[in-house]
Formats: structure tokens, C-alpha cells, sequence
């Protein structure tokens, strides 16, 4: 890790961060803060795919939809009108719209070959996204003079990382450059998330493998044609699974690349001085 001790965390100059954990437990709430309290550079991968390596794919799946209307289309074709995704580090929408959700068209359902190519083009978008840490590192304190850094990331991280290869390519690069940092919540947590995710499904990016297994195993157990599936039931009914799936990866990787801090710890933390503190009391509690 590029800080070893609590000493060596408090005391550099330079401190570079990237969090990861399932979307909810914290990590958005920690950038912002530290972002607004005008010393840490925020870089949001999820912003970074949505705008550099997404958007133009975003953009046509609306305009495809307007081109339905013929109003829009004319406008359209004539160049009169622009459609663009209005993308935020506190509005993501646009981004999970595009990802969508396979089953029933009827029902706003992708055709599953479609919805798997969003997969792919989110994957590949991700990966690149995480590569492009250091360049933004570099971009925070040469351009922009920043002091510190911090690399806000998407729950699906842990769906590209191998956590038996101690030479994965995403985590040597990151770790390389940054103190990674997992958000761990408890069995409360994670009974909250599924509340919360319950009440409002959201589109979601999935490891290739996960993804046709937990399908499968949905078409068989409801007895349902591909076609037929209500998209928001099947990823509600995916979501604890996902999960169950990302906790052992999640662990996995900050046992091996970073530390690890417990979600009632992030609550506590609501200035500069209290993240500092917990990261340090986080590499204190590594070492034992």
C-alpha cells in the first residue's frame, strides 16, 4: 500500500484516496464533503463513464427514441433541436436509463441480446474509466493544484477484479496510486439496501457470468419466456443476490490492496480531520 502506518497517512503531503463499496453505504457522501471542503480533487468513475466513454451511446438511445415521434424526427433530421444527456455527479440517470433492465418490451424490457451489449460497452467503459486514475491524479495537482485526491467508485468494480491474481491488472494499477479504501456495511445494511432498492430498482452492471447464471435461474424458476419477464421483478429479485455476490469480492480485495472501515465509522466523519482520522485508525487496525 502507498501508506503503510497511520504516521505516514497523516503526514503525506499528498494523499490519494479510492473508495469502493455497494452504492449507498457512503462513498459519494465522503467525496462530496471532502470535495466541498475545497482541498480534494473528486473523480466520480461513474461521471467519468457517463461522460467520456458512454455519452455518445447515451445520446443516440434518446435521440432513437424521439425519432419515433414524427414532431422530433423532423426536428431532428433538420438539425433543429439537440438531444444530450445531462449527466451530474448527483444525477446519474441518464447513464442507468441507458443500461435498462431485459424482459417484457411492453413493459420498458430490453431484448436480453441488447441488454448484454449495454453490459459489455458498461464493463469495458468501467475498466478504462479505473485505468484513467492515475492520468486524473495527475491532471488534480499539475492543472488544477490540488493537494489530495479522491477516486470515488461504482459498486461494479468488484464484478472486473480476479481477487485469487495478486497481479490483477486493476488492482496493481490502483493500488499502485492510491490507498484503497472499502466501506464495509453489516447485516442491517444490507437489509436497508434491499429496502431501498425494493421501493426503487434500479439498472445495474453485472459480471458476465453472474448475470446468465442468475437469468437462468429466474427464466426456470417462474417458469417465464424471455419476453415475458417484468423487468423490475427480476432485478429486484437478482439484487440480494448480487449482493451475497460482491461481499466476499469486496472483502477480498481490500484484504489484499487497501483497508478496510466500517459503514457506522463514515457516519461519524463530517469534516477533513475526521476522514484523516479514520483512514488512520483503519491502517492502525491493519497493522494489528
Amino acid at each position: 500500500m502507498i501508506y503503510e502506518t497511520a504516521a505516514e497517512w497523516r503526514n503525506a503531503p499528498q494523499k490519494r484516496v479510492l473508495i469502493f463499496a455497494m452504492s449507498g453505504l457512503g462513498k459519494t457522501y465522503l467525496s462530496t464533503m471532502l470535495r466541498d471542503g475545497g482541498d480534494w480533487f473528486h473523480y466520480s468513475i461513474d461521471y467519468r463513464i457517463g461522460t467520456r466513454y458512454m455519452g455518445e451511446a447515451i445520446a443516440d438511445n434518446a435521440k432513437r427514441e424521439a425519432m419515433k415521434v414524427p414532431f422530433l424526427r423532423d426536428l431532428l433530421r433538420s438539425n433543429s433541436i439537440y438531444i444530450g444527456s445531462n449527466i451530474s455527479f448527483d444525477d446519474l440517470k441518464p447513464m442507468s436509463s441507458y443500461l435498462g433492465k431485459p424482459g417484457n418490451p411492453a413493459l420498458g424490457g430490453l431484448d436480453w441480446d441488447e441488454y448484454t451489449k449495454r453490459q459489455d460497452q458498461f464493463q469495458r467503459s468501467e475498466i478504462a474509466a479505473l485505468h484513467d486514475t492515475g492520468h486524473f491524479i495527475e491532471r488534480a495537482t499539475d492543472l488544477y493544484q490540488y493537494p489530495h485526491f479522491i477516486c470515488d467508485t461504482g459498486g461494479s468494480i468488484c464484478e472486473w477484479v480476479d481477487t485469487d491474481d495478486d497481479k490483477d491488472p486493476i488492482m496493481t494499477d490502483l493500488a499502485s496510486k492510491t490507498l484503497m479504501v472499502w466501506i464495509e456495511g453489516t447485516d442491517a445494511h444490507t437489509a436497508e439496501l434491499i429496502r431501498r432498492f425494493d421501493k426503487e430498482p434500479k439498472p445495474m452492471s453485472y459480471d458476465p457470468v453472474f448475470l446468465l447464471n442468475t437469468w437462468q435461474a429466474y427464466l426456470a424458476e417462474f417458469n417465464k419466456a424471455p419476453d415475458q419477464v417484468d423487468p423490475d421483478d427480476f432485478i429486484r429479485w437478482a439484487f440480494a443476490k448480487a449482493l451475497a455476490h460482491r461481499q466476499p469480492r469486496y472483502k477480498a480485495m481490500a484484504d489484499k490492496w487497501g483497508i478496510t472501515v466500517p459503514q457506522d465509522a463514515v457516519t461519524r466523519v463530517h469534516d477533513q480531520e475526521g476522514f484523516v482520522g479514520m483512514i488512520a485508525d483503519a491502517l492502525e487496525m491493519r497493522r494489528g
